[in-house]
């Protein structure tokens, strides 16, 4: 299998859906390239999943390109996304360059990922022009729940669905190869889907998407806690490894192991 670029999954519009997962690893990601998953995000979930953070909040950018390096030496196939924590998307434009730079020259990302619409269209469109792919971010913006005071589905009025889908041409019109779209309605969804040429990958947005995302550590049944409700868990891994784990220690306290 050949590497995947920004201009395949632009391609995939209309063709077929856009298969994309977070990992936080080489040995994750090395697995999702392997079972053809076409885009690898470095999700700022990074921080509830892997470093025991409540929210995303406390994420930095080290932390972000520490995981996205780790992710990159597996050398996978899928397209790499790192995403850009709190706050730096909000930061004057060049500023904003700087950062998401590091993430290509000291990470080795092939993207970035921003969360926000229109109001940082001029930004995106200053990274794209720069050479920087972006993988857009609209609808529910986990960056900013304190100042949503929680977690709640978009689109449901015809304002917010017209909102949506000016955010969405605004960053077709910046540059943006794709773009991710989370907790939308799901005719608000299609409507934003049909507005622009490039790809919505839904999270929490229903079957009419051009593809989906979730979170790898949800969807393996490896999270300690409640998952969303539109997760679909594949595996239960947890049940696996805390067994691997309890019988290992049995057989250590035993003298069963080694041998």
């Amino acid at each position: 299998m050949t590497k995947i670029t920004t201009k395949a999954i632009r391609q995939l519009k209309g063709k077929r859906p856009v298969v994309c997962l977070t990992a936080y690893d080489a040995i994750t990601a090395k697995l999702a390239s392997d079972a053809g998953v076409d885009i690898i995000l470095v999700g700022d979930s990074y921080g509830t999943t892997q470093l025991g953070f409540e929210t995303t909040i406390p994420v930095t950018v080290e932390m972000m390109l520490h995981a996205t390096a780790a992710v990159v030496r597996a050398k996978p196939n899928s397209l790499v996304i790192g995403d850009v924590p709190f706050a730096i998307a909000r930061r004057a434009p060049q500023e904003v360059l700087t950062v998401c730079a590091r993430y290509l020259q000291e990470a080795g990302a092939d993207g970035v990922k921003l969360e926000g619409g229109v109001e940082i269209a001029d930004t995106i469109k200053l990274l794209t022009d720069s050479g920087i792919p972006v993988f857009g971010h609209i609808g529910l913006l986990p960056q900013q729940v304190n100042q949503l005071g929680g977690y709640r589905k978009f689109g449901k009025s015809q304002a917010e669905q017209d909102s949506l889908v000016r955010d969405a041409r605004a960053l077709q019109e910046a540059g943006c190869f794709a773009f991710v779209g989370e907790m939308i309605n799901d005719d608000a969804a299609r409507a934003v889907s049909d507005s622009v040429e490039i790809p919505l990958v839904g999270i929490g947005c229903g079957p009419h998407c051009d593809g989906q995302v979730l979170v790898s550590t949800d969807m393996l049944g490896l999270n300690p806690g409640k998952v969303p409700s539109f997760v679909k868990t594949y595996a239960t891994l947890k049940d696996d490894i805390t067994r691997a784990f309890s019988t290992f220690a049995e057989e250590v306290r035993e003298r069963k192991f080694p041998t």
